[in-house]
């Protein structure tokens, strides 16, 4: 055995325990490698990787939206690996020099009850415009921008797609169809589950679950195109088990590690165009992503929800 790889592989991370675990077991199931794993939210584990940046005691940091990899590669923190995986993944999926390579990403979408929605004869709809239809008034939930992070993503969505005045006329068409504007980010699909309401928005893992477990639950990613969160994983700067970090980086950002988030029900869709999420779930190809800018969603944010209060909620 080498020597980097005399002991367990510790990773930080910032993946829910949950399926944190789920992804790391089937990792050490596939390589034989011992995961150490210590569970960090995003804020304390790069508050923690800096302060042990002379004295790393973990070899990756696994999680974490993609724009806290860049501040902690700009912070001289990390280390950079091409994963020969690399070439299969699009640029807004990796690092172009290997600080950092996507794990899974969770778009956003519009759950369906198909079943709610044929005994209304109502449609099912496809895109963002769609969803004015007043066949829909009353019938929709989805976050508010006071309190999620997922809401202020269909803001910035909408602005990439339309630019901002657009975008705020559009959600002013909306608000008429808006049942409720919940405070959390994931109580739309809890909503759709239990049939409160036939149309709900959020990240999609959610609906992904309702669908897998049965529920009459279309998951639908408007044509226009959608916002994205993108978690990563970054191996640290002077890692003492760089041998085994590397080795997770490469099955993470395989088909056969890709795949092992549908197996083991993670609810996230993965990074790879080639792998599907699951049954009658598109695969990354058949979905438009929009980006939006990280510095210009943080600069503005204040700005943009308190518009969206004035106009959309005020009107």
């Amino acid at each position: 055995m080498a020597a980097s790889s005399a002991h367990a592989l510790v990773v930080y991370t910032s993946v829910d325990e949950e399926n944190a675990t789920k992804i790391l077991d089937a990792f050490k199931a596939d390589t034989g490698v011992d995961v150490q794993m210590v569970f960090l939210s995003s804020g304390p584990a790069l508050s923690r990787i800096e302060a042990e940046a002379n004295r790393p005691q973990a070899d990756v940091w696994f999680g974490a939206p993609s724009e806290n990899h860049i501040l902690a590669k700009e912070r001289n923190l990390t280390q950079p690996y091409v994963s020969a995986s690399a070439g299969d993944l699009a640029d807004n999926m990796k690092d172009a020099d290997g600080y950092w390579h996507a794990i899974y990403t969770n778009p956003l979408a519009v759950g369906v009850r198909t079943d709610i929605l044929e005994s209304r004869g109502a449609p099912i709809p496809s895109s963002w415009e769609d969803l004015t239809n007043e066949a829909y008034r009353g019938l929709i939930q989805m976050p508010s921008p006071q309190s999620s992070g997922t809401a202020y993503a269909v803001i910035l969505t909408l602005n990439e797609l339309w630019g901002e005045d657009k975008a705020y006329e559009y959600m002013k068409a909306l608000n008429p169809n808006v049942q409720t504007y919940t405070q959390s980010g994931t109580a739309p699909s809890g909503a759709l589950g239990v049939g409160e309401t036939p149309i709900a928005l959020q990240f999609s893992p959610g609906f992904l679950k309702l669908v897998d477990e049965g529920f009459p639950v279309q998951v639908m990613f408007p044509s226009e195109g959608v916002g994205y969160e993108v978690a990563a994983m970054s191996i640290l700067k002077d890692a003492a088990n760089l041998d085994d970090a590397k080795k997770l980086v490469d099955w993470m950002t395989s088909a056969s590690g890709q795949a092992k988030l549908s197996e083991n029900k993670t609810y996230f869709l993965p990074i790879r165009s080639d792998v599907s999420a699951g049954e009658g779930i598109p695969t990354l190809a058949d979905i438009k992503l929009v980006p939006y800018d990280a510095s210009f969603a943080s600069e503005n944010r204040q700005r943009l929800v308190d518009r969206w209060v004035d106009e959309v909620l005020g009107q």
